[in-house]
């Protein structure tokens, strides 16, 4: 690996904050880019990412890399003394890995119907309403059986499914008093991570963006 920085393409609140707060935690240098929504924006943005879809990384040798469970668990691999993932081929790292890709296509997934339900449909807005319906139930489904293995944080001890947990269940804020009356453990896990200055700093990039 280079000593050079990373490149953070990001929008505000969106994918790119767990990855930023990993950074911090990693203590690692990187730039955060917001990207545009301009056609003009979007191509330039393609050469990084095709999808044209953030967050995307460019690693310090130029490789750009992006989805961002890849993203986080690449960056737990290229840092090991940061310690946010269990020894690779461990039965916790396997717990790591299961945990990242439950957030990953069954969370984020929910929140993309929630945010974007008119994607999910041939007939265009008609059945948006049902399809958002649907996966707010999903959201909360997943959400509720992860918060089943908070202790306080996802593994034993913090690791990067942290941030994208806080990430993730933080999307809907008009849900979370009903969410947090049912899932209290969310809360807790969220104002634990709100007590350390890498969550701090990257929450106030993105509200001040």
């Amino acid at each position: 690996m280079s000593s050079g920085g990373y490149k953070l393409y990001g929008r505000a609140n969106a994918g790119s904050l767990a990855v930023q707060i990993v950074l911090e935690e990693i203590g690692a240098p990187y730039e955060l880019l917001w990207v545009g929504t301009t056609p003009a924006e979007l191509e330039a943005f393609r050469r990084i990412n095709p999808a044209a879809k953030v967050p995307a990384l460019v690693l310090p040798d130029g490789t750009p890399v992006f989805e961002s469970a890849a993203i986080l668990i690449h960056l737990t691999n290229a840092h090991p003394t940061a310690d946010l993932a269990p020894v690779a081929g461990s039965t916790a790292h396997a717990r790591f890995l299961q945990w990242m890709l439950f957030l990953s296509s069954n969370v984020y997934e929910a929140a993309l119907r929630i945010s974007y339900p008119e994607r999910y449909s041939t007939v265009g807005t008609a059945a948006a309403a049902q399809i958002k319906a649907q996966a707010l139930q999903d959201y909360a489904r997943h959400l509720e059986l992860i918060h089943g293995a908070l202790a306080p944080y996802v593994l034993e001890r913090l690791s990067a499914a942290d941030p994208y947990l806080h990430m993730l269940a933080g999307w809907y804020p008009q849900d979370a008093p009903a969410l947090g009356s049912r899932l209290p453990k969310l809360a807790q896990h969220a104002a634990l991570l709100r007590e350390r200055p890498a969550t701090r700093k990257a929450e106030r990039d993105h509200a001040e963006t």
